[in-house]
């Protein structure tokens, strides 16, 4: 996975509660063996019409956020099924991180074991935030990963809380078989002592 150090973007107001997982990837788009394509499935029933044009009112098709590196959520962000698509999805789409009050459970998860940075804010930090990137002109933003700061383009710095191992394994762009895989000789060491032990099972 691509290591999450400082990462300098604009910023998508998507400020919706409920956002759910079939708005993020539509069932339409799961069909497929692998991961490929599924860039063209995000948001697909908002950011497309019906003749197939695209949405002028969508946020993610407007100039200003066409390039959007973050997404600035509503709470219960990513609720409803526990589909990873949505995750590969965003990941294809070029997000990097979500910031927002609160996510659902399972996909907070996956966004985890695939290397998207999910920030929880309090309700009073993301009003300040959302007002913020709701404007072109304000909507840049850098997140640095290290320091655990938002930092807007009028110099505001926002504190962020990430439980540390979630920090580690995204600072080296690691999942969770790449952070095990740390520990491989500690793996092999403990094999040899345990068949030492209980030669049987060899």
């Amino acid at each position: 996975m691509q290591p999450f150090d400082i990462v300098t973007g604009s910023a998508a107001p998507m400020l919706a509660a409920n956002i759910d997982t079939d708005v993020i990837m539509p069932k339409q788009f799961l069909k497929g063996i692998d991961r490929s394509g599924l860039d063209q499935g995000l948001f697909f029933d908002l950011r497309v019409l019906e003749s197939g044009a695209p949405n002028p009112d969508f946020v993610l098709n407007q100039p200003a956020w066409q390039d959007a590196r973050f997404l600035v959520t509503g709470p219960n962000f990513g609720c409803g099924s526990s589909r990873e698509h949505a995750v590969w999805g965003l990941k294809q789409r070029g997000i990097r991180a979500l910031i927002g009050t609160g996510f659902a459970g399972i996909f907070f998860d996956n966004c985890q074991r695939n290397g998207l940075l999910a920030i929880q804010l309090d309700e009073a930090q993301l009003a300040t935030l959302g007002r913020k990137i709701s404007c072109p002109e304000t909507s840049t933003l850098s997140v640095d990963l290290p320091r655990q700061e938002i930092r807007l383009d009028d110099g505001t710095v926002i504190a962020f809380a990430i439980d540390e191992l979630r920090k580690q394994a995204l600072l080296s762009g690691l999942d969770a078989i790449g952070t095990t895989l740390q520990r491989a000789e500690q793996i092999r060491a403990f094999e040899q002592r345990h068949l030492h032990h209980n030669p049987w099972l060899a």
